[in-house]
């Protein structure tokens, strides 16, 4: 039996320009540099290390050539949170994000702006998201 982990730490995420995605995940998910750590943003392929203001989510920006992504970065949470997120969303995206019915839970899909997938679900099913 393998050890228990504790938490998934940070995401490695690759984007094109990584001043320019910095700009959008401070803009779009409010998203900050993380002081403590920005030296790594220095040396020769290090990453930026971006959070929350909670450091619950964690992102590391490494700026690399475009590359096709096939995993997807899921985010939790409230119902109530998940009518925010949804306008949100909705004023911030050139393209609404697509409202997903999953049966036991709703989702929110939406890409940044090099086409990383990102996911925010909720398993409030009492709530009825716009568009329904």
């Amino acid at each position: 039996m393998p050890p228990s982990l504790d938490r998934i730490d940070h995401i490695h995420v690759y984007v094109a320009d990584r001043t320019a995605a910095e700009r959008w995940y401070q803009r779009v998910l409010g998203l900050e540099r993380v002081a403590a750590l920005a030296f790594w943003a220095d040396e020769p392929g290090g990453p930026l290390i971006i959070a929350d203001s909670t450091g619950a989510v964690c992102l590391s920006l490494f700026e690399r050539a475009h590359a096709p992504c096939r995993s997807t970065i899921a985010l939790g949470v409230s119902g109530e949170q998940f009518y925010q997120w949804q306008n949100w969303l909705m004023q911030e995206l050139p393209v609404p994000p697509r409202l997903e019915d999953h049966q036991v839970a709703w989702s929110l899909y939406f890409s940044d702006p090099d086409d990383n997938p990102f996911e925010i679900t909720t398993y409030d099913r009492a709530m009825s998201p716009v568009g329904a």
